[in-house]
């Protein structure tokens, strides 16, 4: 079902930048998307769900969240346990370093005293890049920061009407701010492009910046290549990541040996032995003599 088109007043400026917030909160407020982070204004919340919403769609990180922020509900809960407890409850999202860095951040704020509340004390965390800080101060303490992820970049950079570097498109995202609602300014332009701007068929007749779009469906994609805009993912089967993952699952249950390595990972011996050194390397598998372990 096609949302209903709401077409609010709107400006169009000579910069190509959104200037308006009227039309996207009009569209966006009465129907974001359910997302249990939403509820919640606690910044160990956000940024748990905003490194697993990292290359995982909403709908597979809910019930993982849930379950982290059960076992984990403060950093310092995080800190105290092992990676490895860490990494076993993270199976299924994929990207295992981002466990690795969120149980690190986790370590730092526990040392701190205090999470941090502004831009250069999220960024000194480990792992913590712009825009996961800037989505920490918008949604968890309402902050006047804009941000730009893989769905507010592909509308900024369509409403501009050509690609946009990585600092034209955070200048675009801030001039379009309106000042005091950062939280439903955020999230509505969030859902905006996850709802009506998607990848491919965009609702161009339902958006509420339609009228000031420069590209409007016509031409070549100027979100292509945008700043911030994700791209495809390589082939999952048979690729380096699904290896790694088959072996993290299986050290979930216990150590495994060197010699079992081509059967767990299921492929040769030097591409399973390459794999898991760069496990090893990266600080989120141990070896005992001949055996690998989680951290």
């Amino acid at each position: 079902m096609q949302p209903r088109c709401v077409f609010g007043r709107t400006t169009v400026s000579t910069s190509g930048v959104i200037d308006t917030s009227d039309s996207v909160l009009r569209w966006g407020l009465p129907r974001l998307r359910d997302l249990p982070w939403r509820q919640t204004r606690d910044p160990w919340a956000i940024l748990v769900s905003e490194v697993m919403l990292q290359q995982t769609q909403a709908l597979r990180v809910i019930p993982k969240w849930q379950q982290f922020m059960t076992s984990f509900p403060t950093p310092r809960d995080c800190a105290a346990a092992s990676l490895g407890d860490v990494l076993r409850l993270w199976l299924g999202l994929g990207y295992p370093r981002r466990a690795r860095n969120l149980h690190a951040a986790a370590t730092e704020i526990t040392a701190l005293g205090r999470f941090p509340s502004n831009l250069e004390g999220l960024l000194a965390l480990p792992g913590i890049g712009p825009y996961t800080a800037r989505a920490i101060l918008a949604f968890a303490f309402e902050t006047d920061a804009a941000v730009v992820e893989t769905n507010i970049g592909r509308v900024l950079a369509r409403v501009a009407g050509h690609r946009l570097t990585s600092k034209q498109a955070q200048a675009a995202a801030d001039s379009a701010l309106p000042v005091g609602q950062s939280w439903a300014w955020n999230q509505c332009l969030m859902d905006l492009g996850a709802v009506l701007c998607r990848p491919t068929s965009p609702s161009c007749e339902c958006c509420p910046l339609a009228v000031r779009c420069a590209w409007r469906g016509s031409g070549a994609d100027p979100a292509v290549g945008s700043a911030g805009v994700s791209t495809r993912q390589p082939r999952f089967d048979g690729s380096d990541r699904q290896a790694r993952g088959k072996l993290l699952k299986a050290l979930a249950d216990g150590p495994v040996r060197y010699e079992r390595l081509t059967g767990v990972m299921e492929c040769d011996a030097a591409r399973a032995e390459r794999l898991a050194d760069n496990l090893e390397r990266d600080g989120l598998v141990v070896r005992r003599g001949r055996a690998l372990q989680l951290p």
